[in-house]
C-alpha cells in the first residue's frame, strides 16, 4: 500500500491527505476539495501552486505551463504533482466558494440516447443517466467519457443543466483519425452504454456577481457556453450577457435557433455570429461580424475589464482570448475558461 502524506493549502487553511500513487489534485477531488484546474493533463497552467515545504515530484508536463525558472523556484502544477512527504502549498489561484462547495467526482452509467449531425465535423451525442439516477454537476463544467470497449478517455462539456440531471448532451468536434470521431460515424450506435467521471472544471457562475458577461466560444465550445446560456435563462438571472462565436463561415454555425430563443428570455443580450472565412447569409435576425472572433471581442468591448469573461474553444482560439483579457486588464478572477490541449483526441 503507498505510504500517505499531509496537504496543508495556505493561504485557505485546508488540509487533506495524500497518496503516494496519485497526484495531489486527483487526491483533493476524491477529498472532495476542488482545485483550480483546466486541462489535468500539464498544459494549461491552470493548477499552478507554489511550494512553501514538502518533498515532491512532477510528471510530464510543458513548459508553457510552468516553465525551468519556474520549477527551479518552486512552483508546481498539481495535476502532474505526487508528494513524498508533507507538504505545505501555497494556492495561487482559488475560490473559496467552490473549494468546498463543488460538485462530488462521480462516476455514472450513461446510455447513449442519440447521435446527431450539427455541421460538417460537429455532432451532438446525448446521454440517459442510469446509474445513479442524477447526476450533479455545475453548468459550464466538463466530463471524462470513457470510450467503449477501450481503456482511453476523452473530456467533453456538458451542454445541458441541472434542470435535466438525467440527461447530458456533449457537442463534439470530430478530427480526422480521432479514436472519439471514429466511434461517432461507425461503432457508438443508440443504446450502448458509456461510463463518465466527473465533473470537472471551474468555468462556472458564481452566485451573487453582477457583472455583465461576456462568452466567447468556437467550434466545440459552444457547449460549456450553451450551457451557461441555457442556466441565465432558467433560472432568470439578471445580468447581461454578450455572446461572441467564431466560425470560418455560416455553415459552420448551429443551434442559432435555440440561442435567439434563449436570449429573448435575458432582459439584455447579444449575440454576434463572427465569420473569418466567409460572410454569406446567415438568416434573419443573426447579427453576422467578418474577422477572427478575438479581434471582433476587442473592437466591441472597449470595458472588458468591467465583466466577467468566459471562454472555451480551440487551443489557439483559448490563447488568443486569454491575451486580450489580460491585455485589457480583466482581473483573473474575472476570467473563466476550459482549454482542451490535445485536439487529435477528440
Amino acid at each position: 500500500m503507498a505510504d500517505t502524506h499531509r496537504i496543508n493549502f495556505e493561504p485557505v487553511d485546508i488540509e487533506m491527505e495524500v497518496t503516494e500513487d496519485e497526484t495531489i489534485l486527483d487526491a483533493a477531488f476524491r477529498q472532495g476539495i476542488h482545485l483550480m484546474h483546466g486541462c489535468r493533463e500539464g498544459r494549461c497552467s491552470a493548477c499552478k501552486s507554489y511550494m512553501l515545504d514538502g518533498d515532491v515530484q512532477m510528471d510530464d508536463y510543458s513548459t508553457f505551463a510552468c516553465n525551468d525558472a519556474e520549477e527551479a523556484e518552486g512552483y508546481v502544477l498539481l495535476c502532474r504533482t505526487y508528494a513524498y512527504s508533507d507538504c505545505d502549498i501555497e494556492l495561487l489561484n482559488f475560490d473559496e466558494d467552490e473549494l468546498l462547495g463543488g460538485a462530488p467526482i462521480q462516476d455514472v452509467r450513461t446510455r447513449v440516447t442519440a447521435i446527431e449531425p450539427l455541421t460538417r465535423d460537429i455532432v451532438s451525442l446525448r446521454l440517459d443517466v442510469v446509474e445513479p439516477a442524477a447526476f450533479e454537476f455545475k453548468s459550464g463544467q466538463y466530463v471524462d467519457l470513457f470510450v467503449p470497449g477501450t481503456d482511453e478517455k476523452r473530456s467533453f462539456s456538458i451542454a445541458t443543466t441541472q434542470q435535466t440531471p438525467d440527461k447530458l448532451e456533449f457537442v463534439i468536434k470530430k478530427y480526422a483519425g480521432g479514436l472519439f470521431a471514429g466511434m461517432l460515424e461507425e461503432g457508438l450506435s443508440v443504446g450502448d452504454e458509456i461510463m463518465v467521471n466527473g465533473p470537472y472544471g471551474s468555468c462556472t457562475l458564481r452566485s451573487g456577481h453582477v457583472l455583465p458577461i461576456v462568452a466567447i466560444g468556437g467550434g466545440a465550445g459552444m457547449a460549456p457556453l450553451l450551457s451557461l446560456l441555457r442556466h441565465i435563462s432558467e433560472n432568470e438571472i439578471n445580468r447581461p450577457v454578450r455572446f461572441y462565436y467564431g466560425a470560418r463561415t455560416a455553415a459552420d454555425l448551429f443551434y442559432l435557433d435555440e440561442i435567439a430563443s434563449l436570449g429573448a428570455k435575458i432582459a439584455d443580450f447579444s449575440f454576434t455570429a463572427c465569420l473569418s472565412e466567409s460572410m454569406a447569409d446567415v438568416g434573419d435576425g443573426v447579427h453576422v461580424a467578418e474577422g477572427n472572433v478575438t479581434d471582433i471581442v476587442k473592437g466591441c468591448e472597449p470595458d472588458l475589464a468591467r465583466t466577467e469573461v468566459y471562454f472555451c474553444g480551440p487551443p489557439p482560439m483559448v490563447d488568443a482570448a486569454l491575451a486580450l483579457a489580460e491585455t485589457a486588464g480583466v482581473p483573473r478572477d474575472q476570467i473563466f475558461y476550459d482549454k482542451f490541449t490535445s485536439p487529435a483526441f477528440d
